[in-house]
């Protein structure tokens, strides 16, 4: 029968458990569209008509413009703010909103009409969007690249 093993036995010294690297979050592919600002929010339409052709469904997707607002938006907001807005959370439609004026949600989709506004105002707009993309960030329009950082 063999015997215990030659010299101490090692035992582990207690400690914190050790760290698991946290999972960055996956950025929604990003697909630019170029097309003037005049001509942004009719090529969101086209975007748009694209993805349900697609299979996509209403529901997951959400467009934003950055000035003016889309003519359905204004339609919409027609019928009452609180009927507007239960859309939003209803999420069974394509839904329509200025992005400085929306509420906080993510969509499998986000459509950026880029139809004006400063250099500024088009980057937080991006920034934003980005955000509220779960898969894909569509842009139509011009979009400026952020300035170099100096140092």
């Amino acid at each position: 029968m063999p015997g215990p093993p030659a010299g101490p036995a090692r035992i582990p010294k207690p400690g914190p458990a050790p760290r698991r690297a946290a999972a960055e979050p996956t950025l929604p592919e990003l697909q630019l569209l170029p097309t003037a600002p005049e001509a942004a929010i009719e090529r969101a339409d086209e975007a748009v008509d694209l993805l349900l052709d697609a299979g996509r469904a209403p529901g997951q997707i959400l467009v934003l413009t950055t000035a003016a607002a889309h003519p359905w938006q204004i339609h919409e907001q027609s019928f009452g703010a609180e009927r507007y807005w239960a859309q939003l959370d209803a999420a069974d439609d394509v839904f329509y909103a200025t992005v400085g004026d929306c509420r906080p949600v993510r969509r499998e989709v986000v459509v950026l009409a880029v139809n004006g506004g400063d250099t500024g105002a088009v980057q937080d707009a991006l920034a934003a969007s980005l955000g509220r993309a779960t898969s894909l960030l569509i842009v139509c329009g011009d979009t400026p690249l952020p300035a170099p950082r100096q140092g």
